[in-house]
């Protein structure tokens, strides 16, 4: 059978999970109940992706190693320095499933862009030692990322934020928080622009969609990504991206979140994209949206 298959399988599984919390309700179950939808969500696959051919040399690894984690968690991450010293750098933020070497096709057409990228896995894919993510954990990784981003690239106007699908809901709690504290203290925020690709409103939207049920899934669920609450909060340019072929998150969620986000804002729609492959497809229109923001 398909991967495909596969995988619509999983997300009418977490799906019906939703329902079942719903319907069932008992508090003694729930720890169980998280934790199963926990690895719904995240659907983390070991070891390295099948079409992953090795680090390209220039390519530096790291850990970090905050305070805050406990003992034995770290973060791995990649820097891909731009051939330009002075480039404008993106923190990248990815989705679920695959880790970083399920990733670096996408960073890859990043950097031959001219961005020098800074990515990161979260605990508990790939290289990063931790346990099951949770929302609030992946929240707190690209917090740190964010805190060596900045030494990595001082300068707040050649920063920008990228998030793809769940990384979407992660980069956005990111970019909220940011514009909110600047926007209180009337700075500018510290970072250039956001761009989200492929990502959702809410993960019980997406839960609802796949399951096709009018049951209030948002009441149950311990992982929320509500990015829809948070869009109008991030004071910065924002461009929205999606492929109008994308199979697993409807492109309409994109169209809500651009809505919903204050101006300046640009959303692209890539005709014959799937939910992977907007980069590529996008062509000259990708890259001259993602300049825009600079």
């Amino acid at each position: 059978m398909s991967k495909r298959f596969f995988t619509r399988l999983r997300l009418h599984w977490f799906a019906l999970l939703c329902m079942a919390v719903l319907v069932l309700g008992l508090p003694v179950g729930c720890g169980v109940l998280q934790h199963k939808e926990r690895e719904l969500v995240f659907r983390i696959e070991p070891g390295t992706a099948s079409w992953y051919r090795g680090l390209p040399k220039d390519v530096q690894e790291f850990e970090l190693k905050p305070a805050s984690f406990k003992s034995g968690q770290s973060l791995h991450g990649w820097w891909w320095p731009a051939a330009k010293k002075d480039a404008p750098a993106i923190l990248y933020l990815h989705g679920v499933r695959w880790n970083l070497t399920g990733q670096l096709f996408r960073i890859e057409q990043l950097h031959a862009q001219g961005y020098s990228v800074l990515a990161i896995d979260y605990r508990g894919f790939g290289q990063s030692r931790g346990d099951l993510p949770s929302e609030t954990s992946v929240y707190e990784d690209a917090r740190v990322a964010w805190e060596h981003f900045q030494i990595l690239q001082p300068v707040p106007a050649k920063r920008l934020i990228y998030g793809h699908s769940l990384g979407g809901a992660v980069a956005i709690d990111l970019a909220a928080e940011l514009g909110q504290r600047a926007a209180a203290k009337q700075l500018p925020p510290p970072v250039r622009g956001l761009v989200i690709e492929s990502t959702f409103t809410s993960l019980a939207d997406v839960a609802t969609a796949m399951a096709n049920t009018s049951l209030p899934v948002r009441w149950v669920l311990s992982q929320k990504f509500d990015s829809i609450d948070k869009i109008a909060d991030i004071h910065m340019p924002l461009l929205v991206v999606h492929g109008l072929d994308d199979r697993y998150v409807p492109p309409r969620f994109s169209q809500q979140l651009f809505d919903a986000a204050q101006e300046p804002k640009h959303l692209l729609l890539v005709p014959g994209a799937s939910h992977n492959n907007s980069l590529s497809l996008g062509g000259r229109n990708y890259r001259q949206a993602l300049e825009g923001l600079l």
